[in-house]
């Protein structure tokens, strides 16, 4: 496949333009996946916009990117379930048609219970659930994206708090996200001797529709008061690292996790 720009490594550093450069977004019709969509859109870069099922949000999401884009910037969209094997595989063949390889891939793609599930209510059909869409489908969507890649490409995988500190009653989840860090570590040395950098951001609570529901009421505010920032993050905020890892400005970083989380969780 076509590695897209050349960017040396030892090269002066510039602003994070991402002119002329390719991404793949997954989970990209809303929530952080728009917010990083939208971002990458002022950056310079065309966008792939892969959605589960909605596409109505991706196809709103690719003509707002088109309203803050530039000249010869391309954006569509493709709706797949990635923990099809079958829709995994057409979704990167669009890839191919669209763009004929990748600079960047963001799998953003996930779930998370709002219902607390304790371990001894926890069902086999959950926990088989939360493992395939959560890291087999982006074992199997990152094994095709770097497939696509040439030197200087970047890998930028969702993790979250709950990887670093648990989340009781919510143990299937959790345990995806510290196996996407050990992912992310693990691939991040393979892909190194080719320039591809791979790197985890992880939020904490993020004001998206998934976290919604668990965020009414007094839950907010007791929420808040555990965030030495004392508010909850946007999208945006989590679109913004998600950016920087995918620059040069990042060219050096790789095997990390970045912490998106007000302070909540110190473990960096």
């Amino acid at each position: 496949m076509d590695g897209g720009p050349t960017r040396p490594a030892d090269g002066p550093l510039a602003l994070p333009g991402l002119a002329g450069r390719r991404v793949l977004v997954t989970g990209g019709s809303r929530g952080i996946g728009r917010a990083t969509v939208l971002l990458l859109a002022r950056a310079g870069a065309s966008v792939g916009i892969a959605c589960h099922r909605d596409t109505d949000a991706a196809e709103s999401a690719a003509a707002e990117a088109r309203g803050v884009a530039a000249e010869g910037q391309r954006f569509w969209h493709a709706a797949a379930d990635l923990s099809d094997p079958g829709d995994t595989a057409a979704l990167f063949e669009r890839v191919d048609d669209e763009f004929g390889g990748l600079d960047g891939f963001v799998a953003n793609a996930g779930i998370w219970n709002v219902e607390p599930r304790p371990v001894r209510e926890l069902s086999e059909d959950e926990w088989r659930e939360m493992i395939e869409v959560n890291l087999t489908s982006l074992y199997r969507s990152t094994r095709e994206a770097v497939r696509r890649m040439g030197r200087g490409g970047r890998v930028v995988l969702l993790s979250s708090t709950a990887a670093q500190r648990g989340e009781a009653e919510h143990a299937h989840y959790a345990a995806t996200k510290g196996a996407v860090n050990s992912f992310c570590k693990s691939i991040a040395v393979e892909l190194a001797p080719e320039d591809i950098t791979v790197n985890a951001v992880a939020p904490g609570w993020v004001d998206t529709d998934m976290s919604a529901p668990a965020l009414r009421g007094e839950a907010r505010a007791r929420v808040e008061t555990e965030i030495p920032l004392r508010r909850i993050a946007t999208a945006a905020d989590v679109a913004g690292p998600i950016v920087f890892l995918l620059s040069d400005l990042a060219r050096h970083i790789t095997a990390e996790v970045l912490n998106v989380n007000g302070g909540s969780v110190r473990c960096g």
